[in-house]
């Protein structure tokens, strides 16, 4: 990744934060965004390859000011990774307008504006779009329809694009992740600790490896797809979930 410029949303923690480390360890550029500015200074503390921009993923304004940030210090854009992600354990009978709207906002309508304003960039590199799905983009479960939906609607935009990039020589894949140790229950999901419990304990029942996911278990995935290696893969929607698809 000597010479190539990453772009992450979401990359103050969790897998976000795993894969700027590791695109940084091989040599690339990288541009994390986020609301929390003080993990994106602790992350870009750790090394001189990463720096941040302050931005909601959700937000048409920021999409097209975090790639011209990008592009205004690193001259290129190579690869974007769209990992920002929202979500609720929202059973249909409490479903309101806003809560629906956020969870779209972020994971369906954020991932179109950030491609569509780095898209001149991509060509111009032949780079890669990795878009961050999940086991439930294509697992149905009760109370998670919309954060479901979003996934699902990420992963076809992820094969619609593919398609239309193709002749661009830019390639689009997806990493669906599994339950994974990050903050996402209590940030996102707005669990209390106690049904952060619960929901662990089910799922390590749940998933064939019997073990929740780590950072890193998504992350080289990502890492690997937007990489030289896989050159001949576009279209994809790679499960990184410890079998909990197949379940």
């Amino acid at each position: 990744m000597e010479g190539r410029v990453v772009l992450i949303t979401g990359g103050g923690a969790g897998i976000g934060r795993a894969a700027a480390l590791r695109f940084a360890a091989l040599g690339a550029q990288v541009v994390v965004t986020g609301r929390r500015e003080a993990a994106l200074q602790a992350l870009s503390a750790e090394s001189p390859r990463i720096s941040y921009v302050l931005a909601d993923a959700s937000s048409a304004d920021d999409a097209a000011r975090t790639v011209s940030e990008v592009v205004q210090r690193h001259g290129r854009l190579d690869v974007l990774v769209n990992n920002a992600g929202a979500g609720a354990i929202l059973p249909l009978a409490q479903a309101g307008l806003q809560q629906v709207r956020d969870i779209f906002a972020t994971n369906v309508i954020g991932p179109s504006l950030l491609a569509t304003a780095a898209l001149p960039h991509l060509k111009a590199a032949r780079g890669a779009i990795v878009n961050i799905s999940s086991t439930f983009g294509h697992k149905a479960a009760p109370a998670l329809s919309h954060y479901a939906a979003s996934k699902a609607a990420l992963e076809h935009m992820t094969r619609c694009w593919a398609l239309e990039l193709a002749a661009d020589g830019v390639r689009v894949n997806a990493v669906a992740a599994g339950p994974t140790e990050t903050e996402f229950l209590a940030e996102r999901m707005h669990l209390t600790p106690a049904q952060i419990e619960e929901v662990k304990a089910q799922e390590r029942a749940r998933i064939p490896l019997g073990r929740r996911g780590a950072p890193d278990d998504v992350a080289s995935w990502i890492v690997a797809l937007a990489g030289p290696e896989a050159g001949w893969i576009t279209g994809q929607v790679l499960a990184a979930d410890g079998g909990l698809n197949i379940a």
